[in-house]
């Protein structure tokens, strides 16, 4: 999916403004811009989406051509590349919106082009009050790049963690929310744990993280979480038990349950959460088109704009947005729900029992501490 520059300025709807830092290596093809190699500097690049006028919300129409269509299809309308802070900071000043930043770190197999026009529309359809900040790592873009990308993820934590300890240092900037999909959820959780074990607590504007359909094993976040020394941001997860995507990454890992697939309102995972202070957002019920149910969070018009207008700002969840939005909510260890969760029978594609770890005692632990046999 590439991000070339339409061809022609026609009657359009919405545009938005981007900061794209990325880690990916600039390839020789202006129209692909960035590849899916790896890069050991950051980049920064302004871009400008338009959309096509009557676009549902929700709902990203892809470019079907070299240069797209203006009229029917997200298109490019300007790039500009940024060489220094400075410029990256000038960029922030022009775009701040109450000095509140949305960083979007994107998921496995996603193209520059695709991570591009995906955070324009969850920025768009959001409403969130926010300058619109993406991170995009070199995924291979391919389906069959499930490995590669989560080296990838690993190569990215330094890049990411340098994003927000740029953003985190610019003094226009007071609140930072991220919001990572997918195994950008690990990507996510990884740099914030590095940060942390380099330099303590983290800096108190990064407030809010919002891991959406995260794929990590479950085990392995509750180790994340805790070796990010406290005070920490506030965490929100959303989860589905019909999550296609999680299902074929928890088969590769040994049916270890990913943090993005589990049952937030049973055990262990209520209390387990509860303790932890962490808010599970169970979206299994809402109605999704999409064949792997695996971006509900920017595909629903109420749960995006939920995130948007409420999560992103650090708010609590209330009556009426659980009732617009059709979600079940885990918070505190109550369960707030609107009808039955009804999960779809994905479980019959695995062979033999699936374990369900218990995570209180690692949610719970001191990292730091040794335990002494008797």
């Amino acid at each position: 999916m590439r991000p070339v520059v339409a061809a022609e300025a026609t009657e359009q709807g919405r545009s938005v403004d981007l900061l794209v830092a990325t880690n990916r290596q600039v390839v020789a093809d202006p129209d692909v811009r960035y590849g899916n190699r790896r890069d050991p500097h950051l980049h920064l690049t302004a871009v400008s989406v338009a959309m096509p006028k009557g676009r549902p919300e929700g709902t990203v129409q892809w470019p079907r051509t070299t240069p797209p269509q203006p009229q029917t299809d997200f298109h490019v309308t300007r790039l500009q590349t940024l060489t220094t802070v400075a410029q990256g900071r000038g960029w922030m000043r022009q775009h701040r919106r109450g000095g509140h930043v949305l960083l979007f770190v994107h998921g496995y197999n996603t193209t520059y082009g695709e991570a591009v026009y995906r955070f324009a529309q969850i920025t768009a359809d959001s409403g969130v009050e926010a300058a619109p900040v993406l991170f995009t790592w070199p995924s291979s873009g391919s389906l069959l790049g499930y490995n590669y990308d989560r080296e990838s993820t690993l190569f990215s934590r330094t890049a990411l963690e340098q994003t927000l300890r740029l953003l985190a240092n610019d003094p226009s900037i007071n609140q930072i929310t991220i919001l990572a999909h997918s195994m950008g959820s690990f990507l996510a959780m990884e740099a914030l744990r590095q940060m942390s074990i380099r330099s303590g607590p983290l800096n108190p504007k990064i407030q809010n993280v919002i891991l959406a359909s995260p794929d990590i094993d479950i085990q392995v976040f509750a180790r994340q979480f805790t070796e990010i020394v406290g005070p920490r941001p506030r965490f929100t997860i959303f989860v589905a038990q019909d999550d296609r995507a999680l299902l074929l990454s928890r088969l590769i890992a040994g049916r270890v349950d990913r943090v993005g697939d589990i049952n937030p309102a049973e055990e262990p995972y209520v209390s387990g959460l509860a303790r932890a202070g962490i808010v599970a957002i169970d979206l299994t019920r809402i109605d999704d088109t999409g064949g792997s149910h695996h971006s509900r969070f920017a595909d629903s018009p109420e749960i995006v704009q939920i995130i948007g207008r409420r999560l992103a700002e650090g708010q609590q969840l209330t009556t009426s947005d659980i009732e617009r939005g059709g979600f079940v909510m885990v918070a505190a260890g109550a369960l707030h729900t609107v009808g039955a969760v009804v999960t779809a029978p994905v479980a019959v594609l695995e062979a033999g029992s699936r374990p369900v770890p218990d995570i209180s005692g690692t949610l719970a632990a001191d990292p730091d501490a040794l335990r002494t046999e008797r």
